[in-house]
């Protein structure tokens, strides 16, 4: 692996496209993993730091674009198609699934570094948002049911009052919730609560009136 971390795979059933790009990409510290199929790419056990996957359109067994598609339900690097056999609907359809670039043989070297640099860069932010969520999660699952409860209400903005009043506790229960949930999510602040809550897709509650002179007073 280069000093980066960073590694291209190719998968091409041309022997002559792999032993050109493998030399190129290897004169620019990058690791170039070349395979003659989908099935052997499937098959390799990845420890990449970041990554491309150059794959050619036409594939024996698993094609490219079938390749791209189930990948497309995986931590899949970013895909750059290069084939000698391109069209108008596949380039389409690559595209549409994501793909970063369509380049066709002869490949523009400089197209081809452009497109593997922009996929490294896609590929780490993606792994750094994955990351994050994941931690997002870990600290979800340390709240109560209760505090889930509470949760949806104070990134609403709800007064502390109201909050309890939808609940049926007091307000002094709903402060001590709201602290242990800042706490459990290690937000610094009520801003960054309420970003971690919406990249964990917890919805908003309702903000109607639900506290006034008339009502009752929560229990405890």
């Amino acid at each position: 692996m280069s000093a980066s971390g960073e590694v291209v795979y190719l998968v091409d059933d041309d022997p002559g496209v792999r032993e050109a790009l493998g030399p190129f990409f290897q004169s620019l510290d990058i690791q170039c993993v070349g395979f003659r199929s989908a099935d052997e790419y499937l098959a390799y056990p990845r420890t990449d730091e970041a990554a491309c996957l150059i794959l050619d359109l036409q594939l024996p067994g698993i094609g490219g674009l079938e390749l791209q598609e189930r990948l497309m339900r995986t931590s899949s690097p970013p895909i750059v198609f290069i084939t000698g056999y391109g069209d108008v609907s596949s380039t389409v359809r690559a595209m549409k699934c994501g793909a970063v670039e369509f380049l066709t043989k002869p490949v523009d070297t400089s197209a081809l570094v452009s497109a593997v640099t922009a996929s490294f860069a896609q590929d780490r932010a993606l792994r750094e948002q994955r990351a994050d969520l994941s931690s997002l999660r870990r600290h979800f699952a340390l709240l109560s049911p209760r505090e889930r409860e509470v949760l949806p209400l104070v990134i609403s903005g709800l007064l502390n009052k109201q909050s309890a009043a939808l609940l049926g506790i007091t307000e002094v229960t709903l402060q001590v919730h709201r602290s242990q949930i800042m706490r459990k999510m290690a937000a610094g602040s009520f801003a960054d609560l309420v970003r971690m809550a919406s990249k964990l897709g917890v919805p908003m509650a309702r903000t109607e009136p639900v506290f006034s002179s008339g009502s009752q007073s929560p229990k405890g």
